[in-house]
């Protein structure tokens, strides 16, 4: 077998700040993504475990972590006194956790915004469930530091399918939703000092203002900015005519 990739390695070039990714399907039918970095390239698996392996023989060790939970419940009249996730727990979760952060960041460029989502859906769960077992509250906060970060991924995705399917006021109610509940966080965890340091936010915030500007005007919006332009040049027939069109516009049902 030659373990040599330098062919492949060369025929793809890293380039420092871009996001380069690709996705095709292996010798045994089954997608994978490859990460280009610079020292090489990332393979993960495109569904179940980014690296393909079976704790427990489980998908997952949070699924593993699921199961334990579940025979728990069963065997204490449904509580979940007395349940928890030891530091050892806590560890490989969190290693998983990180490879399905590289997972959503490949899937956001490949713009498989599904994918996106059941990822970042998949550790905000993994985060709650950290937060409320671990037995070390410091346990939790290494998954809790990534929260921010997981939201905007997810809110990026969200808003991107809107806008590929050209509904772009929902976009931009999602878009508002994933920045509070960014700031949501800040709040919850006594971190309302770093707000306004939160690229997060910032990266967000300037994208809303991007699609805002760029949104195509409702027939409403149109008529207003006529109106004001009118009025703004004293053509008041124009105006009034106008006001008469705003007036007849049917109502929005919601």
């Amino acid at each position: 077998m030659d373990f040599d990739i330098s062919s492949i390695l060369e025929n793809w070039d890293y380039k420092p700040g871009q996001v380069m990714v690709r996705k095709f399907k292996a010798t045994d039918g089954h997608e994978v993504i490859q990460l280009r970095v610079d020292l090489g390239i990332l393979q993960l698996n495109a569904d179940g475990r980014p690296d393909g392996k079976r704790p427990m023989g489980h998908e997952s060790w949070f699924d593993f972590q699921l199961s334990r939970l579940e025979e728990h419940r069963a065997q204490h009249a449904g509580t979940d006194e007395g349940f928890s996730l030891n530091q050892d727990d806590c560890n490989k979760l969190h290693v998983e956790s990180v490879q399905y952060h590289h997972r959503y960041i490949c899937l956001l460029q490949l713009e498989d915004f599904e994918g996106v989502i059941r990822d970042t859906e998949r550790n905000l769960e993994l985060f709650d469930f950290v937060e409320e077992f671990a037995e070390a509250s410091d346990s939790s906060w290494s998954f809790q530091n990534f929260r921010p970060q997981c939201l905007m991924m997810q809110t990026r995705a969200i808003v991107s399918q809107k806008l590929k399917d050209d509904e772009h006021v929902s976009a931009l109610d999602e878009l508002e939703q994933g920045i509070e509940a960014i700031r949501d966080y800040h709040h919850e965890y006594s971190l309302v000092d770093q707000m306004d340091q939160s690229g997060e936010i910032a990266s967000l915030e300037a994208w809303r203002n991007e699609i805002d500007n760029g949104r195509p005007m409702s027939p409403k919006e149109k008529l207003e900015k006529a109106l004001q332009e009118a009025v703004k040049k004293e053509d008041y027939e124009t105006a009034a005519r106008v006001r008469d069109e705003l007036r007849n516009l049917p109502v929005d049902p919601s």
